[in-house]
C-alpha cells in the first residue's frame, strides 16, 4: 500500500553506574600494594632478627587488613552505586507506569504497556568506527554528526548535499529555500499567544515489505551465484542489517532536539500552574516514542508532570477513527484509484535510472539487475545512513540521479496524497476540522470525517483551553492535511517525464521529523502588509493573525488563499482564514472520496484532491 512505502519509527543503566564508581575511586584511591619488608643485616643479633620478623609479620597483617577493608568498601560502593542507578531506571519506569498505566486511567491515556504498537523488530547496532571509509580525499559536505555525509558524488560540482535529496527519507534539516517569503520578527508590542504543532515521527527503519526488503531478499537468494565487480564488489560480503518500522537512534535525537528547540521558541506558552496539557500521538511504536522524546526535550525527563500523552489506536483495518493516520479510515486511499503517484513515479525512475541500471547490471553478471533494483539501492542508501551512519550504496549514483530520486518522491506524494489524488483532501480533512474546532473553542460532537468523536467530544481528551497543542503524525498524512487546508501552492501537476521547478519538494516538506507550527499572533493594531515601513502598524483596533511555519519557514497564506491579504510576512487575519476554512469539509467530499465507486484516472488528470466526478463542483466552490 502506498502509505506504507511512503512512510510509511536504551541505553543500559550500567554505564552511569560504572562512571560514578570510577569517579569515586579516583578520588580516594590509596596505595595498597604489598611491599617487601626491609632486609635485616646478617650481623644483627637474633633478637633483632626476631623483632624485625615479628614487626614485618604485624605489618603484613595490618596491610592485609587495610587492603581488605578498602576492597570491601569499594565493593560496597560499587554495589550501592550500581543499585542506585538501577533504582533510578526502575523509578523512571515505575513513575511512568504509575502515571500512565493505573487501572483508574482510561486506556487512551496509557503509554505502557504498549497496545497496537505494530511491528517492533530492531536491527544491528551501527559500527561506524569500522565501516566509515573517511577521510575522503575531497569533502562534498560537512557532516551532521553522527551520520557520515561526506561521500564524494560524481557530478556534484557545487558541493551540494545528496542527503537532502532523499525525499521523505531525508534526515531532518530546515527548509533551505523557503516558500516564497522572507522571515520577519514580530513587531514590538505583538505576541504569539497560541500554537498547534503537528510533527512527523523521527528517522526510522524501512516499513515492512518495502523495496529495500525486496532488494535484500533477492540478494540473499543469489548468494554464491553472483560475483559482484567494481563499485558493487562490497555486495560480495554485504548483509542486510536493518530492522523494521521503529525509530533509529538519530530519530530519537531528532525529536528530542525538536522538543528543546520548541521549548526555546514557545516555552512561554506553557502555563506552569500545576495543570497538565494533553499531547496526542498514536499507539504505533515509532509514533509513541517520537512523542515521548519530544516531550522529554521540551519539558525534561519528568515530562509526565507537565503533560499527558493521549494515544489514539492506529491499526491497519481502520476500525478506530484516527485523524493522525487518516488513510486507514479512507478505504479508497488504499486501492488502485489512489495509486496514480506510484505509477507515475515508477515511469519516471525507469527513465532517469536507465544509464545507472545499465552501468550496475554490467557489474553484477547473473543478477538480472533492473531499474527497480537501482531504485531500491538508492532507498537503501537513505535507510542505511540514518540507521548505521554510513552506506556504501550512496556513491553508486551520480548527483543528477539523486536529483531524479528526489523528483520521483515528489511525483509519488503529489499523485497519492496531495492534489493529484482523489483522496488527497479527504485523508487530511479530519485533522483540519480538529484545528478549526480548537480555534473556535468548540468540541466535535457529530460524526466528522475520520474524527474520533468519542475523544473529541470531551474536554478531558480534547481540551479547548490550552495555548500549546502537540500532535504527532505521519508524512503522507501531513501532506494530505496541507491539501485539505487547501494549500494550492503545492497543487502544480508534476510531469512524469522530466524535472520542473516546483514548490512541492518532499524533502523540504516532509523529511523525517518534519514539523508544522501554526501560530496565532496578537497585535495591538493592524500590522502593515509591507514590513519595511518605518512604523509596523496602521490605524485600527487589535488584530489577530494566523501564521503557518513548515520546517522553520513561513508558508505564505495569500499564495493559496486570495481572500488573505498579500503580505511580506505571509500572515493572514484569523477571521479571514476561518471564513476560508469553513468550507474545507465540504470541499473534501469525504464520504464519496473515501467510499465512492469511481474509476482510476491517469496521473495528472486530477488537480484538486478529490475524484474527477466531484472535482468541478469543488473548483466552482
Amino acid at each position: 500500500m502506498h502509505y506504507q512505502e511512503a512512510d510509511g519509527e536504551d541505553g543500559s543503566s550500567r554505564a552511569p553506574g560504572y562512571s560514578d564508581v570510577e569517579d569515586s575511586r579516583a578520588g580516594t584511591r590509596k596505595d595498597t600494594r604489598w611491599r617487601r619488608p626491609p632486609l635485616v643485616n646478617a650481623a644483627s643479633s637474633s633478637t633483632s632478627t626476631e623483632f624485625a620478623s615479628s614487626r614485618a609479620g604485624v605489618g603484613l597483617h595490618i596491610l592485609f587488613l587495610i587492603g581488605s577493608v578498602i576492597f570491601f568498601v569499594m565493593l560496597w560502593k560499587a554495589f550501592a552505586v550500581s543499585t542506585c542507578a538501577t533504582c533510578v531506571c526502575a523509578g523512571l519506569v515505575d513513575r511512568r507506569q504509575g502515571a500512565t498505566s493505573s487501572s483508574g486511567v482510561p486506556q487512551y491515556f496509557q503509554t505502557e504497556p504498549e497496545v497496537y504498537a505494530g511491528p517492533t523488530p530492531t536491527g544491528s547496532a551501527p559500527f561506524l568506527a569500522e565501516t566509515n571509509p573517511a577521510p575522503f580525499p575531497t569533502v562534498s559536505y560537512i557532516p551532521n554528526s553522527p551520520l557520515e555525509t561526506q561521500v564524494p558524488i560524481s557530478g556534484n560540482v557545487n558541493n551540494s548535499n545528496i542527503f537532502q535529496l532523499h525525499g521523505q527519507l531525508s534526515h531532518y534539516f530546515p527548509n533551505p529555500d523557503g516558500f516564497g517569503v522572507k522571515e520577519y520578527a514580530l513587531p514590538k508590542g505583538s505576541n504569539i499567544s497560541w500554537l498547534n504543532m503537528l510533527h512527523r515521527h523521527g528517522s526510522r527503519y524501512p516499513t515492512t515489505g518495502s523495496g529495500v526488503f525486496q532488494f535484500a531478499q533477492k540478494h540473499q537468494n543469489l548468494t554464491g551465484k553472483v560475483n559482484y565487480q567494481g563499485a558493487l564488489s562490497f555486495l560480495n560480503d554485504w548483509t542486510f542489517k536493518l530492522g523494521a518500522d521503529i525509530l533509529v537512534p538519530v530519530g530519537h535525537q531528532e525529536l528530542f532536539d525538536s522538543g528543546v528547540l520548541h521549548y526555546y521558541q514557545y516555552g512561554h506558552l506553557y502555563n506552569n500552574n500545576g495543570s497538565k496539557i494533553i499531547a496526542r500521538s498514536t499507539t504505533q511504536d515509532r509514533m509513541t516514542q517520537s512523542a515521548e522524546y519530544f516531550l522529554a526535550g521540551f519539558f525534561g525527563l519528568k515530562w509526565t508532570q507537565n503533560a499527558t500523552l493521549e494515544l489514539v489506536i492506529e491499526d491497519t483495518k481502520g476500525i478506530w477513527n484516527n485523524t493522525l493516520a487518516g488513510y486507514y479510515n479512507c478505504n479508497n486511499s488504499n486501492t488502485g484509484v489512489s495509486f496514480g503517484g506510484t505509477n507515475a513515479s515508477t515511469a519516471w525512475y525507469k527513465t532517469y535510472l536507465a544509464d545507472a541500471t545499465t552501468r550496475l547490471a554490467n557489474l553484477a553478471p547473473g543478477y538480472n539487475w533492473t531499474a527497480t533494483d537501482s531504485y531500491n539501492a538508492q532507498s537503501m542508501c537513505a535507510y542505511e545512513t540514518v540507521a548505521l551512519g554510513y552506506s556504501a550504496f550512496c556513491d553508486l549514483f551520480t548527483y543528477q540521479e539523486w536529483e531524479g530520486y528526489e523528483y520521483s518522491v515528489d511525483i509519488s506524494f503529489a499523485g497519492n496524497d496531495a492534489f493529484q489524488s482523489p483522496t488527497g483532501r479527504a485523508v487530511g480533512v479530519g485533522f483540519v476540522e480538529e484545528v478549526l474546532a480548537r480555534l473556535n473553542h468548540q468540541l466535535i460532537t457529530e460524526p466528522t470525517a475520520q474524527v474520533n468523536v468519542t475523544l473529541d467530544s470531551m474536554p478531558s481528551t480534547f481540551p479547548l483551553n490550552q495555548s500549546l497543542y502537540f500532535d504527532f503524525s505521519h508524512d503522507t498524512n501531513i501532506m494530505s492535511i496541507l491539501t485539505a487546508f487547501g494549500f494550492k501552492q503545492f497543487a502544480k501537476v508534476l510531469p512524469q517525464t522530466h524535472i520542473v521547478p516546483r514548490d512541492l519538494i518532499v524533502s523540504h516538506l516532509e523529511p523525517f521529523a518534519a514539523r508544522l507550527d501554526i501560530e496565532l499572533i496578537d497585535a495591538p493594531h493592524p500590522v502593515l502588509a509591507t514590513r519595511n515601513a518605518s512604523s509596523p502598524y496602521g490605524h485600527g483596533h487589535a488584530t489577530r493573525y494566523i501564521h503557518f511555519v513548515l520546517n522553520q519557514r513561513t508558508i505564505p497564506l495569500h499564495k493559496s488563499f486570495p481572500e488573505c491579504e498579500e503580505r511580506d510576512d505571509g500572515w493572514c487575519e484569523l477571521s479571514t482564514f476561518l471564513k476560508v476554512q469553513s468550507s474545507s469539509l465540504e470541499k473534501a467530499q469525504y464520504d464519496y472520496s473515501c467510499n465512492g465507486d469511481y474509476p482510476a484516472v491517469p496521473y495528472g488528470t486530477l488537480t484538486n484532491g478529490v475524484p474527477q466526478s466531484s472535482q468541478n463542483q469543488v473548483l466552482i466552490a
